[in-house]
């Protein structure tokens, strides 16, 4: 594993206008050597793609052919996300100000010490 993935990041891939160098380095760094996310990252990515059908920002066979896409990457869903909700993951939400959402990304980060890929602004301040 190389890095913990959030979903900010994963969509930046699939929309040109969030794309940068250092995305488009990330992906080539999880395709390579892997990346780990919470239980919950498949749901948050699946939903911005739906969302993003409904504001016909892309169409359906898009958002079909990126989650296919996605599912070839060596990305291994954590399967201790749950065990770590109740306790560590509202302790980190609480703390920095997070959703717990967000803090799942931070709790994972922590517990495997592994860096945070992340766009999302309130995750920046964390680290």
């Amino acid at each position: 594993m190389s890095v913990v993935l959030d979903a900010s990041v994963t969509m930046a891939w699939y929309f040109e206008d969030e794309s940068t160098p250092t995305t488009d380095a990330l992906l080539d760094r999880i395709a390579e050597r892997g990346a780990v996310v919470p239980a919950h990252w498949r749901l948050e990515v699946a939903s911005a793609f739906q969302v993003a059908v409904r504001c016909q920002r892309i169409d359906a066979i898009y958002r079909d052919a990126s989650l296919a896409e996605l599912g070839l990457l060596p990305i291994t869903i954590d399967a201790d996300t749950n065990t770590y909700a109740w306790l560590a993951t509202v302790r980190l939400a609480e703390r920095f100000a997070l959703s717990v959402y967000d803090a799942t990304y931070l709790e994972l980060a922590h517990r495997h010490s592994l860096p945070l890929a992340t766009l999302n602004i309130p995750l920046l301040g964390t680290a």
